[in-house]
């Protein structure tokens, strides 16, 4: 072999470890669903469109089926197509299925920490510590409604006072939709002017402006690599350090002024318990920390691109903006705030704002899962620890459960009589035991904030209706509506 050289050499081994690495692949994918054939080390880059992953699941489902495999450079990934087996999986089989998997991404911003990317015992705690604390501080009783009902107030004002001028109004339904988080979270909300709250936000609408470069996408197939090239997915980990910066300030601004027999907000809930629970790993600053972005990120980010999307649609349907004003006057009038208990008798409001949620489709992959054990599921067994991609955007988008899903219509939600009617394909935040732990809040944030714009102001677009384009850009982790500028011209 000495006359080939040792340049020679070096390529044939690199090959013939490339082909040991594709047997081993193949060889173990006997047990795991099928799937298009990947190559060694770079996956099925080639197979897939890391700008739109959902329109390549769709062909992928064409030939695979309701449950394929597919690979994000070496890392596979068991892709769920279709409510019935992701209902059998989060649901029937929701304990084997409550892992979190963690795209390269998401595990370079959140390290594996708080609510959302935990796993095991720890998000166990953390989940139960949290859904018990927020609602000892409101959430989905009659005081976080009447916060909400507060913020949209400041919210309709801040509107009157731009005088029907045409704006981006997307700062402003951030900073009345985070307030109500921070106020449970950091236990006040922060003034319009407050220059480092206006810091805050901008991070947050440059992170939502990058999530679709080409770069931030690449970095899920190749994050080693990524890591060592500049770009827009540098900007996105520096914010969120920027913003977990000015969360762990809080937080030790908190432990000085703490009174433990009283308790003002979740960071000091969570201090109590850190100190009642010591040597308990699960509760620390840092578990703290990430715990308060988590919450700080959810409950700000998809409530106020819902609004953001809605405004917008309602521009491009003028008649229903009419009937849903016309319905709020019937039922609340213009002398009082609308409140939850209102909900139930509007019911077409109620079916716009279901079908809002419905056609934006703001996490079509879903967060993705992980198994917690080797698991069969249909004839296939899904080795422990394998990454799951239960897809949202097949379940909202089924033509069979909501006709020519692609148009957007209230009539999805709506009965025959015009009552409100149930879907069990509504699942715009997830389902299962990895269910959205603010979906409650979210809901009613949704609800209050659009009845009170809708209450007091008339949509004016600052394009001709037909050339507005409601089609959301696409990334790889949500849907984002399009840049627009609309006026709100206060109704006489």
């Amino acid at each position: 072999m000495a006359f080939l050289g040792l340049p020679t050499i070096l390529v044939l081994v690199c090959i013939s470890c490339l082909l040991i690495a594709a047997w081993r692949s193949t060889s173990q994918r006997g047990k795991l669903p099928p799937g298009p054939m990947a190559i060694p080390i770079i996956g099925n880059v080639f197979q897939l469109n890391p700008r739109n992953l959902m329109e390549s699941f769709k062909e992928l489902s064409k030939k695979y089926g309701p449950i394929f495999t597919i690979h994000l450079g070496p890392q596979k990934v068991v892709v769920l197509y279709g409510y019935d087996i992701v209902k059998e999986a989060l649901i029937d089989n929701g304990e084997v299925f409550s892992g979190r998997g963690l795209l390269p991404l998401i595990e370079k911003l959140f390290k594996g920490l708080g609510i959302v990317t935990s796993n095991g015992e720890t998000w166990r705690q953390l989940r139960r510590f949290a859904l018990t604390t927020l609602r000892d501080f409101g959430m989905g009783k009659k005081g976080i409604e009447e916060r909400i009902q507060e913020e949209a107030h400041f919210l309709v004002e801040r509107l009157r006072n731009t005088h029907d001028k045409p704006f981006n109004p997307g700062k402003f339904l951030i900073h009345a939709v985070s307030n109500i988080i921070c106020s449970i979270v950091f236990g006040d909300r922060f003034d319009y002017k407050d220059k480092k709250f206006l810091d805050l936000i901008d991070m947050l609408e440059e992170n939502n402006k990058y999530q679709n470069r080409i770069q931030t996408q690449l970095y899920n197939f190749f994050p080693t690599i990524m890591d060592s090239l500049p770009g827009p997915h540098k900007k996105i980990i520096k914010n969120i350090n920027n913003v977990d910066d000015f969360i762990s300030e809080i937080v030790r601004a908190h432990q000085k002024s703490i009174d433990p027999s009283c308790p003002r907000d979740f960071i000091d809930a969570f201090i109590n318990k850190m100190e009642q629970e010591k040597g308990n790993s699960h509760f620390t600053v840092e578990s703290l920390t990430r715990t308060t972005l988590d919450l700080f990120l959810a409950g700000t980010g998809t409530t106020s691109t819902t609004l953001r999307f809605a405004l917008l649609i309602l521009q491009k349907y003028p008649e229903i903006e009419e009937k849903i004003q016309k319905e709020i006057d019937s039922v609340v009038g213009r002398d009082r705030s609308p409140c939850m208990a209102d909900r139930s008798q509007l019911p077409y409001t109620d079916a716009v704002i279901h079908e809002i949620q419905r056609f934006i489709d703001f996490l079509p992959l879903n967060v993705p899962h992980a198994v917690t054990q080797d698991t069969k599921l249909r004839e296939y067994i899904i080795p422990k620890g394998t990454m799951v991609f239960p897809l949202l955007s097949p379940i909202l988008q089924d033509s069979k459960e909501f006709p020519n899903p692609e148009k957007f219509d209230p009539g999805h939600f709506l009965n025959a009589n015009g009552t409100f009617r149930k879907s069990e394909y509504f699942m715009p935040f997830s389902t299962g035991k990895r269910i959205c732990a603010g979906e409650g809040l979210a809901r009613m944030e949704i609800f209050l904030f659009l009845t009170s714009i809708l209450q007091n102001f008339t949509l004016k677009p600052a394009i001709d209706r037909k050339d507005i384009d409601i089609s959301p850009v696409v990334t790889t982790l949500a849907n984002m509506p399009r840049p627009y500028e609309v006026s709100f011209i206060p109704r006489s």
